[in-house]
């Protein structure tokens, strides 16, 4: 759940199986939301499927929502890269001037989130920690931070090679570099500091995102963060020498390497500026830790693997 949002009522979904949605062919009803519901639809000329994501405004406090389905689609169309979700096309309704609901072409993800189930080799999970961080930094290349970084929006897909891909979905939080939020917005459990305080939003704060999401999956366990000190009055202010030091992810799991233990506590770190440097940082510490694992794992009984 993303943190401080509206309590609004879910948008009901307003097409069934074999309806034919701006050219396609609903197939069924795949997840919905407060202002959006998510369909997975087929081309019936190409006979390709998609995800069709129909976001409307039922009321002027839900304009943000159209805004967001709208830089979902800028950004996600600006980054060429396998493990981010493509959205090739939007299609508004409504008139030149008033937008009253429109639709999302997505990439259809077949697989499941990391908070719905973790792979089970170490190798299979620093593969999909380095999938991840890859996206991530041809996404910060590009100019823009994903800003909701958690287990929900990591799909892990098997590969025809028997493998696994990674993708990053749900750019709604998305924002330019350098963007200071009017509110907050992130997720409790993951958010960093600067997001609690509306600071600016950097690539320092998905390293954060993303490393609070590295420790869930090897502990299955958050860290504590700045939500559980903010003053709605007083955010600004918040005493961040106040935030609990997470427990050291070996005393959970001691089958976590070392040096990937040591490079989520320092993506966490609760200054921006004493994270690693950039995302292309954190993604070749990954490689060089997956080589190892792998090594490891190959000099390892089968079946033995951690």
């Amino acid at each position: 759940m993303t943190a401080m949002t509206d309590e609004l009522p879910e948008i009901q979904a307003e097409h069934k199986k074999g309806d034919t949605v701006e050219g396609f062919r609903v197939l069924s009803e795949v997840g919905r939301g407060a202002a959006s519901v998510i369909y997975l639809v087929q081309d019936p000329k190409s006979k390709q499927i998609w995800a069709l994501k129909h976001v409307k405004k039922r009321h002027p406090k839900e304009q943000r929502f159209l805004d967001q389905a709208e830089m979902e689609q800028k950004i996600a169309s600006s980054i060429a890269h396998p493990s981010i979700r493509a959205i090739p096309r939007l299609i508004k309704k409504g008139s030149l001037l008033n937008t009253r609901e429109l639709y999302l072409v997505m990439e259809f993800v077949d697989g499941v989130s990391l908070h719905e189930h973790v792979p089970g080799t170490m190798s299979q999970v620093v593969d999909v920690f380095l999938q991840t961080a890859q996206g991530l930094a041809q996404m910060h290349h590009a100019g823009y931070v994903h800003a909701d970084m958690k287990p929900h929006n990591v799909i892990v897909c098997p590969d025809m090679d028997g493998g696994l891909n990674a993708k990053v979905i749900d750019l709604g939080q998305s924002c330019p570099i350098g963007t200071i939020k009017e509110r907050i917005q992130g997720t409790p459990d993951y958010i960093a500091p600067e997001q609690v305080r509306r600071g600016a939003i950097t690539p320092a704060t998905d390293t954060y995102n993303f490393g609070a999401t590295m420790y869930w999956v090897l502990t299955g366990k958050n860290i504590p963060t700045a939500m559980g000190l903010k003053n709605d009055s007083l955010t600004s202010s918040i005493d961040e020498s106040k935030i609990e030091a997470p427990t050291a992810v070996s005393e959970i799991n001691p089958d976590v390497p070392e040096r990937l233990e040591a490079l989520i506590h320092e993506c966490v770190h609760i200054r921006p500026e004493d994270r690693p440097e950039s995302m292309h940082a954190v993604a070749d510490r990954l490689d060089m830790i997956l080589g190892i694992v792998r090594a490891a794992a190959e000099s390892t009984p089968a079946g033995d693997e951690a």
